[in-house]
């Protein structure tokens, strides 16, 4: 039986079918070189389970998995390590709290755009944003970690909360720059990042937020053929993820090579670092 199951994985690393680049597709290069943790992988590997691509059914992953169980599930207990809004926004979370403004005043915003990376560094250089964090939301466990969020099983996906001063940059205007720098149609990922980790969402806080996300998702349902994915839903808990991740290209990434968060900005952001 094993023999059986294995060839079957190891022949599906090769199928190339519509909608489906290989196996080496649902495993991002982010995944292998920046964290040789299980979290991704393991993502990738349940992803593949639960989804048909073209006319090839995953089956054999789904086996894979009966063998090996789940990943592990952790709580997170980092929370005392982080500073600025991450360490107000865990506090809030931990008080069961999803607040529309900071203790400074500062209205709130949430974002998720696949990896966290790029997009709160895109957020950073927009004036009037006060100050950003990355973290995990729309979950449906609490205390979530990396690897657990990376895992596809907690509901999360990876965010951007945003503080902003309402008289110097419109939620709206935050809105159309979270839309060029995503790609609204792609379920479930963006770019090689797949998984529902990876789906795009806008969460207001407020009915004010509601009604103008609404707005631009009608503009830029207009620019495209296929159906917009990206979620427009209510703000939920929001989890800061580990300090390492917190503002992490602008620390310098994996490469050390720090990336300008100065407000107007128009460098490249080079997403993995």
């Amino acid at each position: 039986m094993y023999k059986k199951i294995f060839a079957s994985f190891f022949g599906l690393c090769f199928v190339r079918v519509p909608g489906m680049k290989a196996f080496h597709g649902l495993v991002s290069k982010k995944s292998w070189i920046n964290y040789p943790s299980e979290g991704r992988f393991w993502g990738r590997i349940k992803e593949a389970s639960s989804h048909s691509y073209g006319t090839v059914r995953t089956r054999p992953l789904g086996m894979l998995f009966n063998i090996f169980g789940e990943p592990p599930k952790q709580e997170a207990n980092y929370y005392s390590t982080l500073q600025g809004a991450a360490r107000e926004q865990a506090e809030a979370a931990l008080s069961n709290m999803v607040p529309s403004l900071s203790k400074d005043g500062y209205r709130i915003a949430t974002f998720a755009g696949g990896c966290f990376w790029g997009l709160e560094l895109m957020f950073q250089r927009i004036p009037g944003v006060v100050e950003t964090s990355v973290g995990y939301t729309q979950g449906e466990i609490s205390k979530p970690t990396y690897s657990a969020v990376c895992s596809g099983t907690t509901g999360h996906t990876e965010a951007v909360q945003v503080y902003y001063k309402p008289d110097e940059v419109q939620f709206a205007d935050l809105c159309e720059a979270f839309f060029e720098r995503t790609d609204p149609t792609q379920v479930n990922g963006q770019g090689n990042d797949w998984g529902t980790q990876y789906r795009t969402g806008i969460y207001y806080h407020t009915d004010d937020q509601k009604e103008e996300a609404a707005a631009v998702f009608e503009k830029v349902k207009a620019r495209y053929r296929s159906p917009i994915a990206t979620e427009l839903k209510p703000a939920t808990l929001y989890w800061p993820a580990e300090k390492y991740h917190q503002q992490y290209l602008e620390k310098g990434g994996r490469m050390g090579m720090a990336q300008s968060a100065a407000k107007g900005c128009k460098d490249s952001i080079r997403c993995y670092g």
